[in-house]
């Protein structure tokens, strides 16, 4: 999953940029898991496959590898290639759960 060629800007354009909007996204994932903290139950969010997928994409986010949009692609994706014989949910979940819902 190597990207060819290089962006035409320097890192400090990128940086100048860029930052700011990213600095902001930063907070809001930071509000986001105070938030799941500060819930009025007690279960904790890691056991959620969605919160599991999150954690791994944040791990990747902090790495030095490179090509991380692609790699967390793959951490929220459906890796499986057969076919269901129903929908599992009637709307996305954002993250691939590996243990299907028991209808």
């Amino acid at each position: 999953m190597n990207k060819q060629g290089r962006c035409p800007l320097t890192t400090s354009q990128i940086i100048d940029e860029y930052f700011i909007e990213n600095r902001t996204r930063i907070l809001d994932v930071a509000a986001y898991l105070d938030r799941l903290l500060r819930s009025a139950n007690s279960q904790p969010a890691g056991e959620d496959f969605r919160m599991q997928a999150f954690e791994q994409a944040l791990h990747i986010l902090s790495s030095t590898e490179p090509n991380k949009v692609d790699h967390i692609q793959l951490v929220f994706s459906d890796p499986t290639t057969e076919l269901k014989a129903h929908l599992d949910t009637k709307s996305a979940s954002g993250a691939w759960n590996p243990v299907p819902e028991v209808r």
